[in-house]
């Protein structure tokens, strides 16, 4: 399994769960100085980001891309994939491909979590879930082009109504014939909305396509009361090698958030994926 930390590079998320906010090179540093193998990346838009130069400045690092996120669509412009309003869920759409290209040209996937919006509000659930599908299915086909999944992320009740649960998520997907769809099983979502985290992850099995590493608190992992090690004993059961990715507030400083992610994953998960050990995949210094 690999590590990454996210930074994002939007404004008005600035207060919002990743990593770092100061900038691409600022994070890429941050990550390749603790050993981290790649970055995951929140832009406010596809069009913000030059897909040669962001390539650039991660391999200076040494580091790959793990993940493009979505959730400045939302963030920033209010739009969502369950819209009652059609010309509005297009367009959410549109910025969603926009990334899916920008993130496909970077070897990585693009990431559908906020923008898929929910039910209510003159939207029928049964609906929301048939427009969720149809833009799940044509997103996750343009992903394809690329050579990459699309990541769809469950999220906890309080962000979503449409699924909060992995395996009622993969159930979803394997119904509506979703192929090019994977989730995104996101641990602080989990330990809301899940009663037992690692049969979640084997409820949800092959379709586990990334992984946001965050305690119960969406705080770095050790600084609240999830258990990774049986996560991760599911994660090796269902043949996981993507990402563990943290997700997480910067606190109590950005850097201590980075170290005490990769300090959790360096104890819970013994290999890199080269199977030298993670503690000596990369300097420290």
């Amino acid at each position: 399994m690999k590590s990454a930390i996210t930074i994002c590079l939007v404004p008005e998320a600035r207060s919002g769960p990743f990593v770092v906010h100061d900038g691409l090179a600022a994070g890429c540093r941050v990550a390749a100085d603790l050993g981290f193998d790649g970055v995951e990346i929140f832009p406010e838009s596809a069009a913000a980001l030059d897909a040669a130069e962001l390539m650039r400045v991660v391999a200076a690092h040494g580091l790959a891309i793990a993940a493009v996120g979505t959730g400045a669509g939302w963030v920033r412009h209010r739009l969502h994939l369950c819209d009652p309003d059609a010309a509005t869920r297009a367009r959410a759409e549109d910025f969603i491909a926009a990334v899916v290209d920008l993130a496909g040209a970077c070897g990585a996937p693009a990431i559908i979590g906020s923008m898929q919006g929910w039910s209510g509000e003159g939207m029928a659930r049964d609906a929301a879930l048939d427009h969720l599908a149809t833009a799940l299915g044509r997103l996750g086909d343009r992903a394809a082009r690329h050579g990459q999944p699309l990541l769809y992320e469950p999220l906890n009740r309080y962000e979503t109504d449409l699924f909060n649960r992995q395996g009622e998520a993969a159930a979803f997907l394997a119904d509506r014939g979703l192929t090019h769809v994977q989730l995104l099983a996101d641990l602080f979502h989990m330990n809301i909305e899940e009663a037992d985290l690692p049969a979640a992850v084997r409820a949800a099995g092959g379709r586990v396509g990334h992984v946001h590493w965050a305690d119960s608190n969406r705080r770095a992992m050790g600084l609240g009361h999830t258990d990774p090690a049986p996560v991760v004993a599911a994660l090796r059961e269902i043949g996981y090698q993507g990402w563990l990715s943290a997700e997480v507030f910067p606190l109590p400083t950005a850097a201590e958030a980075a170290a005490r992610t990769i300090a959790s994953i360096r104890r819970h998960v013994a290999d890199s994926p080269s199977g030298h050990p993670m503690a000596s995949s990369r300097p420290t210094s």
